[in-house]
């Protein structure tokens, strides 16, 4: 009989929170603890603040483990089993077993889409432990990029439009906004390790305050390994010039979602004359205003990225990949 195939039992990259890993392996986090006292199983991440973070990795790891504890092993026993396992190169059972839980998770779980609709619900109603909720079971069942772009996006869009209809208050909007950001923030100071290449600056246009947008494409560039320097709302020209000269990054993506702002980001050549000259730093520009006024695309130089999160993200990619 011809050996078991070696093969990877997932990504290592930190991902998912202790309550996530808790609903995908059903593991309660008492335990998860518990083995992590105990056997130091699995070897969990941290965040900065501490906080436990597991990769697809440890959650096919933990599955196998409480397969065997469920057909009647002693829980250092079922660890040993698996340590044996990844010590022989023996992994296929494990990984066959993990595609099987994966396909059954699919057949059995929403839609990821329903989950915007149900994250607005709670982030309306204040409801945050909901929301926490909410997006632990979208992350159990998807990916964080995924999640990004068919859920917080939709969400901070129909926030928007739910402040100026004024079926929501300020306070309100300020309340599922700041929650949104926080988690993009979140995602992107624990993405991946970078790529070894120059960053990527993200800016607001001067007088431009909604930096939804430039939230969520920092975050899936980090999802994506690019490094990023984040630089937010309402960046003056003059200010953006020096930074640009002194950090050299590989491109400057600026976001204007009024014309107001388009307005002012028209002027950026006048500031950064090299980069209009001879396209060093890349820069790239989105927005809203783009989108609705397809015209204004011809008063902006540079390299309009697109209607879209994923246009933009294709954009940004090719423009760095021909400068590697």
């Amino acid at each position: 009989m011809s050996p078991l195939p070696q093969v990877s039992t997932g990504n290592r990259e930190p991902l998912y929170n202790i309550g996530v890993v808790a609903r995908m392996t059903g593991v309660s986090m008492a335990t998860l603890r518990a083995w992590e006292r105990r056997y130091s199983f699995p070897d969990s991440g941290r965040t900065s603040g501490g906080h436990r973070l597991y990769s697809e990795n440890d959650v096919v790891r933990l599955r196998w483990v409480k397969e065997r504890i469920d057909q009647g092993m002693q829980t250092a026993q079922a660890i040993n089993a698996l340590h044996h396992q990844e010590q022989t190169g023996n992994l296929a059972l494990v990984e066959q077993f993990s595609a099987a839980a994966d396909e059954k998770e699919k057949k059995a779980a929403p839609h990821i889409s329903i989950y915007k609709d149900r994250l607005c619900e709670a982030l309306f109603a204040r409801d945050l432990s909901a929301a926490d909720s909410l997006l632990g079971d979208a992350l159990a069942f998807s990916s964080p990029e995924d999640v990004i772009l068919d859920v917080i996006a939709p969400v901070l869009a129909k926030t928007g439009e739910a402040w100026e209809s004024n079926d929501i208050s300020v306070a309100t909007e300020h309340l599922a906004t700041n929650y949104i950001r926080q988690r993009l923030l979140m995602w992107m100071l624990s993405g991946p390790p970078p790529k070894s290449v120059s960053p990527i600056a993200l800016a607001c246009a001067p007088n431009e305050w909604h930096e939804g947008s430039l939230l969520i494409l920092g975050a899936l560039l980090r999802r994506r390994r690019w490094p990023i320097a984040y630089l937010g709302q309402s960046m003056p020209l003059q200010d953006l010039a020096h930074f640009l000269r002194d950090y050299n990054p590989s491109m400057a993506v600026l976001v204007a979602m009024t014309e107001d702002s388009a307005s002012e980001l028209a002027q950026w050549p006048q500031w950064l004359p090299d980069a209009a000259q001879n396209g060093k730093p890349i820069i790239g520009y989105g927005g809203r205003v783009f989108n609705l006024q397809p015209e204004w695309r011809l008063r902006v130089a540079g390299t309009y990225l697109g209607s879209t999160f994923r246009e933009g993200l294709a954009s940004i990619e090719h423009c760095l990949l021909q400068t590697l």
